[in-house]
């Protein structure tokens, strides 16, 4: 029974209550909104988040370790404009090599931001703030004020966002946000059970220890903002999947998306702590509520980004007071247990193992 009792961990609450909550709105809209209990509301939404769970992924692996990333926007459109433009000029470009290189782009990108905050010392939200308007400058002046549009590029692309992988009942599982859950499994696992991900936490909980026990904090956090761009560079892909027709602007507001998701999803902005899984559901109840309130209320896009803002504030607050609270109990709970299970010495006192 101890066992299982310290194997729970008070971040698996905000992830439980993000699942209820998530399911709440689902059935709140669904009374409001004729026909929402449908399959196309379910691919509809589904294929919305691919792109922004992909880069809620890599924000969540940086701000783990005390940074943020809001250059992947600029990545985002970036790689979805000049895979695009190339494969306008060859459509005999394979798949997997579009795909590696929209992540190579990304991660070249990324590199340029983890030299400057992990080697450079420079403060990563300097560093990416920098980048952003960069990259995007770069992709207007290159651009020559054209578009990529959907009749130029090759057919298989054009065909990719319907592309089922399996389908469950009446729900398909399109291929786009199959490759989001596979993105979220994957480093899910490496945060859990690898050294590496398991020192993104050491990192981000405590960076003077984590130096001390010789973690080579650098490299780590160069690496977190390498995979952060690629997978910018992957979502790209989805990007120009997903909508075919790009433009210099394409992939604005992403960066806010992620660190909403994330932080949302129980990510401490000050690290250290949160999950690639929590992010994925806190993309997943801003796609629910954009998605729904576009079709209820006809919502503004100025609004969508107002109650972005105030999802980020609930979010910090709540982690603040309520969690805060609630990981001193559980510590304070756990520390009970180690001394209940301390083995008893001479005159009676308790040692805690």
């Amino acid at each position: 029974m101890n066992a299982l009792r310290r194997r729970f961990q008070p971040e698996q609450i905000r992830e439980l209550v993000l699942i209820v909550l998530i399911i709440g709105i689902i059935i709140f809209f669904g009374t409001q909104i004729e026909n929402y209990f449908s399959p196309r509301t379910f691919t509809r939404i589904s294929t919305s988040v691919a792109v922004v769970a992909i880069v809620a992924v890599g924000q969540t692996l940086v701000i783990l370790t005390r940074n943020i990333d809001l250059s992947v926007g600029s990545i985002v459109g970036f790689t979805a404009y000049v895979v695009g433009t190339i494969l306008s000029r060859n459509n005999d470009i394979p798949p997997v090599a579009v795909v590696l290189l929209a992540v190579a782009m990304g991660a070249v990108m990324g590199s340029i931001n983890g030299l400057l905050v992990a080697y450079g010392r420079v403060p990563a939200i300097i560093v990416t703030l920098g980048t952003l308007a960069l990259y995007r400058t770069i992709l207007v002046e290159i651009s020559g004020a054209n578009s990529v549009l959907t009749n130029e590029l090759p057919r298989w692309l054009v065909n990719l966002p319907p592309v089922n992988v399996f389908t469950i009942g009446a729900l398909d599982i399109r291929l786009l946000f199959f490759t989001a859950l596979l993105v979220v499994i994957i480093f899910q696992f490496i945060a859990s059970y690898a050294a590496w991900g398991r020192r993104l936490y050491a990192i981000g909980s405590n960076p003077d220890a984590a130096r001390v026990a010789g973690f080579p904090a650098q490299r780590i956090v160069f690496t977190a903002f390498v995979l952060s761009g690629a997978l910018a560079g992957l979502a790209g892909f989805v990007f120009l999947a997903r909508f075919g027709n790009i433009t210099v602007v394409a992939g604005q507001g992403v960066e806010l998306q992620s660190v909403a998701a994330a932080v949302v999803g129980g990510v401490n902005i000050n690290g250290g702590l949160g999950s690639p899984f929590g992010a994925f559901l806190g993309a997943i109840l801003i796609d629910v509520i954009d998605n729904s309130l576009i079709r209820w209320l006809a919502i503004s896009e100025f609004w969508r980004d107002a109650l972005l803002g105030l999802l980020i504030l609930l979010a910090v607050a709540t982690d603040t007071v309520i969690m805060n609270r609630l990981r001193k109990l559980w510590l304070r709970h756990e520390l009970q247990i180690s001394g209940s299970d301390a083995p008893v010495e001479k005159g009676g006192a308790h040692h805690a193992v």
